[in-house]
């Protein structure tokens, strides 16, 4: 599936899953990062159904088999309605994640329509036995698109109460978010792969060109006849 990307020119890396990016260390902020920007150009990677459904695959809410099952299902055109209000919410959360990076707060009208989608789709969680041993688990079977609010409500919830603000950010290089989960809190790009290392590589660079300017100054100077 990493074809997707391929196709485009993109260099793939362990930073894509499944044709879709997974630099956030948070649900709800990979999911924003699915319209990135890339060769300057924004990039939907939720076109239709059954690309969610892809994407539902890709961040194991769902398992292969019904990933395929749902592909199928949704390729039908009465669930583009669907997805587009996921896509609608996507973009609400970025703007609200912005906002935030920029240390404002979270708007009423955001909280409001969040608890609503939180009614609306509730996260349920299941019982189950593995092994000899019981396990708390989310039980998520989706049947349209919309079911995917489930997760993704209970991921912006705890975006906003579980999680330190400031370690909430936008990639210094591109559009990207992540959460640093980092020790010493510093992570400033959305992957070493993806920009850090184009980063490093221009701080170089520039740090080569302003020391061969500074020493073809230097030799210039010396070579001025004295007065």
């Amino acid at each position: 599936m990493d074809l997707f990307g391929i196709e485009l020119g993109w260099e793939m890396t362990k930073d894509w899953r499944g044709g879709f990016l997974f630099v956030g260390n948070h649900l709800l902020l990979d999911f924003i990062n699915t319209r990135p920007v890339m060769t300057g150009e924004p990039v939907e990677m939720l076109p239709d159904a059954g690309a969610l459904a892809r994407w539902l695959g890709a961040v194991d809410l769902v398992n292969e088999r019904e990933c395929a099952r749902l592909m199928r299902r949704w390729a039908a055109p009465k669930f583009a309605a669907g997805v587009k209000k996921l896509r609608e919410f996507r973009e609400t959360v970025r703007g609200t994640v912005l906002k935030m990076e920029h240390g404002d707060l979270v708007s009423p009208a955001v909280l409001k329509d969040l608890n609503g989608l939180l009614m609306d789709y509730p996260n349920v969680e299941e019982v189950a036995q593995v092994g000899a041993s019981l396990e708390r688990r989310r039980h998520f079977a989706p049947v349209i698109p919309e079911h995917a609010f489930a997760p993704l409500a209970d991921a912006f919830a705890n975006l906003l109460t579980g999680t330190t603000v400031s370690r909430i950010r936008k990639c210094e290089s591109c559009v990207l978010h992540f959460y640093d989960t980092s020790k010493k809190g510093t992570r400033v790009w959305c992957s070493m792969s993806l920009c850090g290392n184009r980063a490093k590589v221009a701080a170089y660079a520039g740090r080569r060109l302003a020391a061969s300017g500074r020493k073809a100054r230097e030799r210039h100077e010396r070579e001025l006849p004295k007065q």
